[in-house]
């Protein structure tokens, strides 16, 4: 509903390999730990986003988004709904190809804004799912 197939297959084989994980620290019972080893398993390069700016999975972790020195090509959003739409936004500022709600994150208008600037996004997919179902 919030992403067609044919953008979930596209964020994971032609958006680009590095991805921001937006909320992933060292904390291993958290989704975003497990799905960020799914991801560099598959050959993405993870860039942990969290305020402790924590080294996780070999990564060099980053406060926020704005503080990556290089480009991301996925923004990967393992936030609460209510802060998902700044998110997304600074994902857009800061040219990334693509966002990534996971599970249970939903914006409706945050998703309206990143199409409009021209991003691919989906929402309320987890791409620890998707990508193995690529083949």
């Amino acid at each position: 509903m919030y992403g067609d197939q044919a953008t979930v297959e596209k964020i994971l084989t032609e958006s680009g390999d590095t991805w921001a994980v937006v909320g992933l620290s060292a904390n291993e019972s958290r989704a975003a730990y497990g799905v960020a080893r799914v991801l560099q398993r598959f050959g993405k390069r993870i860039v942990p986003v969290h305020p402790k700016a924590e080294t996780v999975h070999g990564e060099q972790g980053y406060a926020s988004l704005a503080d990556v020195p290089f480009d991301v090509d996925v923004v990967d959003v393992f936030v609460n709904a209510e802060l998902a739409g700044r998110v997304a936004d600074e994902a857009v500022a800061k040219g990334a190809r693509a966002v990534w709600f996971q599970l249970g994150v939903v914006d409706e208008a945050a998703y309206a804004r990143t199409r409009a600037a021209g991003l691919a996004m989906v929402m309320d997919r987890c791409p620890a799912i998707e990508i193995p179902r690529l083949g």
